[in-house]
C-alpha cells in the first residue's frame, strides 16, 4: 500500500542546512523576506499528522528538541534514478537529532534501515481521504514502516522504540540533496580506498576529493563497492558526508553570498516535506532559531547500537538492538544529557567529519580516511 504525496527521496537529513539556511536568508534579504518567504512557502509540503506514542513533557522555558528525519528508497522523482535500482518504497535513511534544553549540543542517532523491530499500529490516510489501519507486527524491517504507512507511522515506531517524544518530523526528497551539493559548490569526502562498482557508474580514486551533486548521490547510496559492504558501513560513510556538508553550508563562503543562499533556500524548500505544524518558512525559521548557535564540534553522529543476526539465523542479514547499549543511548536522549563518553568516541562531528585517528581502524573498514 503506497502513501501520498510521500513517495520521494531522500538521502541522509540536511534539516539542519535547511534550518540555518532560511535564517541568515531572513537576515540578509531585510525588506524583501516577505517575498521570499511567499516564495517558499509554496515548496514545502505537508505531510501526515502525528497520532504519537509517547506524551510531550510538560511545557518549561527551555526543552529539548527531537526531530526525526526520514526519506526513502525509491527513485521515481526527478534525477533520482542514479544506481540502476528502483527502491521499495522504504526509509533508507532515519535519523533522530536530539537537541538539548541549553542549545549547546546536538547530535543524531542513526537507525539502521535493516534493525527488525516491533512496529505498532498505525492509522494511514490515503490520498482520497479514507484511512486504513495498519496492524501491528513483530519483527517487522525498519523500512517497513515508511513504505506502508508514510512518516507518521515511522514516529510512531520510533518512540515505541526508545521512549522519547518526537516533537516534528522531516524528510528530504533524494533529488533535493543533489541540488544542494550543487549550490554549495561541492562536499569533500576522503575515501581510504577506491569505490569501484562499475556496474552502477560509481567509480571514484582513493583520497580527498570533492563531489558534485550527482557524483554524491551516487556516493551516499554505494554499499558494496566500497569497505566492507554492510549498510552500517553506509550509515558511517552518510553520517560523514553530512557532517562535511554542514560544515561546507555554514563556511563563510556560503554564508555571505546572498545569491547562492537564495538558491540554496529554494532548492532545500522544494525538497522537504514535515509535520503539518512546522510546514511553512516562518515556523522553520523559528525552529532553526532554536539550533543555530550549536557549535559545529558539538554536532555529532551517532548510530544505534547494533549486532547482526548470525549467518545459521532466519533473519541473518538484518540487524538487533545490542543490549544494554542501546537502552543507555535512548536514556541520555530522554534525560537530555550530552553523549557519554562510551558513544562519543565512535562518533563524528561537523568539525571533523572523518572522525579521530582514534578511529582509523573502523573509518579503515568503511571506506573512510582517518
Amino acid at each position: 500500500m503506497a502513501h501520498h504525496p510521500l513517495d520521494r527521496q531522500h538521502k541522509r537529513t540536511i534539516a539542519i542546512v535547511i534550518g540555518v539556511t532560511l535564517v541568515v536568508l531572513a537576515l540578509v534579504t531585510g525588506g524583501g523576506v516577505y517575498a521570499v518567504y511567499t516564495r517558499l512557502d509554496h515548496n514545502i509540503t505537508a505531510g501526515q499528522e502525528t497520532q504519537h506514542l509517547v506524551k510531550a513533557p510538560p511545557p518549561a522555558p527551555k526543552e529539548p528538541l527531537n526531530i526525526l528525519f526520514m526519506g526513502d528508497d525509491t527513485r521515481d522523482c526527478k534525477g533520482c534514478h542514479i544506481d540502476n535500482e528502483t527502491g521499495e518504497g522504504g526509509s533508507d535513511t532515519t535519523i533522530l537529532l536530539h537537541v538539548s534544553a541549553d542549545r549547546k549540543t546536538a547530535y543524531g542517532i542513526s537507525i539502521p534501515r535493516d534493525l527488525l523491530t516491533r512496529r505498532p499500529e498505525c492509522d494511514v490516510k490515503q490520498s482520497d481521504g479514507t484511512v486504513t489501519h495498519l496492524p501491528a507486527e513483530d519483527d517487522a524491517q525498519w523500512n517497513a514502516a515508511y513504505a506502508y504507512g508514510g512518516p507518521a507511522c515511522t514516529v510512531r515506531q520510533t518512540e515505541l522504540l526508545t521512549g522519547v517524544h518526537i516533537d516534528d518530523y522531516i524528510t528530504i526528497e533524494f533529488s533535493g540533496v543533489k541540488n544542494i551539493v550543487n549550490d554549495v559548490g561541492g562536499v569533500q569526502v576522503c575515501l581510504s580506498q577506491p569505490v569501484d562498482d562499475s556496474a552502477y557508474g560509481i567509480v571514484l580514486p582513493a583520497g580527498t576529493q570533492t563531489l558534485n551533486g550527482t557524483t554524491a548521490l551516487k556516493y551516499v547510496r554505494e554499499r558494496h563497492g566500497i569497505g566492507d559492504g554492510s549498510d552500517i558501513g553506509r550509515i558511517k560513510r552518510q553520517q560523514s558526508f553530512l557532517a562535511s556538508l554542514i560544515k561546507k553550508v555554514v563556511s563563510a563562503h556560503t554564508l555571505t553570498n546572498p545569491v547562492r543562499l537564495l538558491q540554496l533556500a529554494d532548492d532545500a524548500s522544494k525538497s522537504i516535506i514535515t509535520n503539518p505544524e512546522i510546514a511553512n518558512p516562518t515556523k522553520l525559521v523559528e525552529l532553526a532559531q532554536q539550533i543555530k548557535d550549536v557549535d559545529l564540534g558539538n554536532i555529532r553522529f551517532v548510530t544505534m547500537p547494533n549486532l547482526y543476526y548470525p549467518t545459521d539465523s532466519p533473519y541473518w542479514g538484518r540487524v538487533y538492538a545490542q543490549e544494554p547499549q542501546a537502552r543507555r543511548l535512548w536514556r541520555i536522549v530522554r534525560k537530555d544529557k550530552p553523549l557519554s563518553r562510551y558513544f562519543s568516541k565512535t562518533s563524528i562531528n561537523a568539525n571533523h567529519p572523518n572522525g579521530s585517528k582514534k578511529q582509523k581502524d573502523q573509518n579503515e573498514q568503511y571506506g573512510l580516511c582517518s
